[in-house]
């Protein structure tokens, strides 16, 4: 049973519905990718961890950045692929709950991690010699514990708002839970719910003002000096194609959930949906590691002597044995 006595113990995910001829090649480039995302995440994390020069503020954000992707991989990519292999693609009421607020923290996380990056970038270029009195270690744990406590306890308001809301029906029309396809379920009123949806948007659309306003500030210091530039191109482009990266996602995601209409395919429905589950935790740690020149030469440096480590072939000559 689906619903006893007004409660529903269980969601059906409907997105599942086209991938029925191909779930063979989909579960192997699910595994593929979560394989791919755990090992370029991993392979930073250990990178900035062992390597004392690395322990500056802007690597450490950056190492969190990595752990909190791999914390939202692990609440979409072994579930998914669960599915790809069953027949019937439900996920209980709680199971539902715990996968949106794993998701949706992730996201907001990744978001507020990227604002105090940009802020550490603002510090360390337009006022270069109070970096080290600014960015201390007090103030990295306080900027870290407000990245987590905010987007946590938004997500958190968020799951108890939509779980106090009686539920005509149980079919989600997504790969995933979501908690805006969970609303829509809703037989009554679901104001609190747009309300507070619209504050947490809001609140995150002025992170998206402060990191412009820090941008001003940086470009503008970028092209008063030669050693402006210099750090700005070095440090900052990176930073710039993360950002765009993980709103470009949220937008899709947004856009889809919110105004998605029935002319789109479902493919591309689901294409859309998953965006920002797959791109940024690829991308994020793959972008950083190859233009920031520190962590490159690290990872050049580590691949190096691994390899000198491994003791060379060599090959045994035949013997051929005459009668």
């Amino acid at each position: 049973m689906n619903n006893v006595s007004g409660t529903i113990l269980y969601f059906t995910l409907s997105g599942f519905s086209t991938t029925v001829n191909y779930k063979a090649v989909l579960f192997c480039v699910t595994l593929l990718c979560y394989f791919l995302i755990v090992f370029v995440n991993l392979s930073l994390i250990l990178t900035i961890i062992m390597d004392r020069n690395l322990h500056e503020p802007m690597y450490i954000f950056l190492c969190f950045l990595c752990i909190n992707g791999l914390y939202g991989a692990a609440g979409f990519y072994p579930k998914f692929a669960f599915d790809l292999l069953s027949d019937v693609q439900v996920i209980s009421y709680v199971g539902c709950f715990f996968q949106v607020f794993v998701l949706y923290s992730n996201v907001m996380v990744d978001y507020s991690i990227l604002v105090v990056m940009a802020y550490d970038r603002y510090v360390a270029i337009c006022r270069p010699l109070e970096y080290h009195s600014v960015m201390c270690v007090r103030k990295i744990t306080l900027l870290l514990f407000l990245c987590l406590i905010i987007p946590m306890s938004n997500q958190a308001v968020m799951s108890l708002l939509t779980s106090r809301l009686e539920l005509c029906g149980s079919k989600i029309e997504k790969l995933y839970c979501e908690n805006w396809s969970i609303v829509k379920l809703a037989c009554g009123s679901t104001t609190a719910n747009d309300i507070f949806g619209l504050v947490v948007i809001s609140f995150y659309m002025c992170h998206f003002l402060l990191i412009a306003l820090s941008y001003t500030q940086l470009v503008k210091a970028a092209l008063s000096s030669k050693e402006g530039r210099r750090k700005f191109i070095k440090t900052c482009v990176p930073h710039l194609f993360c950002l765009f990266n993980v709103t470009t996602a949220l937008l899709f995601d947004l856009m889809y959930s919110r105004y998605g209409s029935g002319f789109m395919t479902q493919d591309l429905r689901n294409f859309m949906s998953i965006q920002f589950i797959v791109f940024p935790p690829i991308l994020n740690p793959v972008i950083y590691g190859l233009i920031l020149t520190k962590i490159r030469n690290r990872i050049i440096y580590l691949i190096q002597i691994t390899h000198q480590q491994i003791p060379p072939f060599q090959s045994v000559p035949l013997l051929y044995l005459s009668n």
